[in-house]
């Protein structure tokens, strides 16, 4: 199917038969894994309620992948995913991943050549750097969100450095002029949100 600017639409009914409209056709989610691989747009609605399914279809075409052996999330990676829910940290996890992926995006060309070189170590090297890279990339961006970063959990990228032991800690910030300061910190962050969040939309 010829790429085009519209999303094609795909129906799902209640024996979970999937229904391409664009091709009068019913398909499979091999089907539409071929055509996220396609670059294809699609949406997905349930045929009886009309609700927007997409999200969860596009999970079930990984988990199909994941059963077939074709293993890209890698175990620590899931369970980490799953503390995340319900966690403090949950609204910032998505725009984690699409930072990490974006980029890793915009750099597989670079990947293709050098992990079709000579040597398979070139490609481990050259996804070491940019997993790296990646990493420094949006820990400047999470340093601009001070004090927000002091409430990562350990070990994530942009994290505070360790927490001072008690005798180490500084003043109550019980003084009007840091009371003030700490609000104007917050209220930055927040507007560094919401122009992230705009920019993704």
């Amino acid at each position: 199917m010829a790429k085009t600017d519209e999303p094609t639409i795909i129906k799902k009914y209640a024996n979970r038969r999937l229904y391409n409209t664009g091709t009068s056709s019913y398909v499979t989610l091999e089907d539409l894994a071929e055509m996220v691989k396609n670059e294809e747009l699609f949406v997905v609605y349930d045929a009886k309620s009309g609700d927007d399914i997409t999200r969860s279809v596009l999970t079930q075409i990984i988990f199909e992948q994941e059963n077939k052996g074709q293993n890209l999330l890698p175990i620590a990676f899931l369970r980490q995913l799953i503390r995340f829910y319900g966690d403090s940290m949950q609204n910032l996890v998505p725009s984690y991943l699409e930072f990490s992926i974006d980029s890793l995006t915009r750099e597989q060309g670079k990947f293709r050549e050098q992990m079709t070189a000579a040597f398979p170590n070139n490609a481990f090297e050259a996804m070491e750097e940019q997993v790296r890279r990646n990493t420094e990339m949006f820990e400047r961006t999470m340093r601009m969100f001070t004090p927000f970063s002091a409430m990562m959990p350990e070990g994530f990228p942009g994290q505070a450095p360790a927490m001072a032991k008690p005798e180490d800690k500084p003043a109550s910030l019980g003084a009007p002029n840091d009371l003030d300061r700490l609000k104007e910190q917050m209220e930055e962050m927040q507007k560094r949100l919401d122009a992230l969040a705009s920019s993704k939309g």
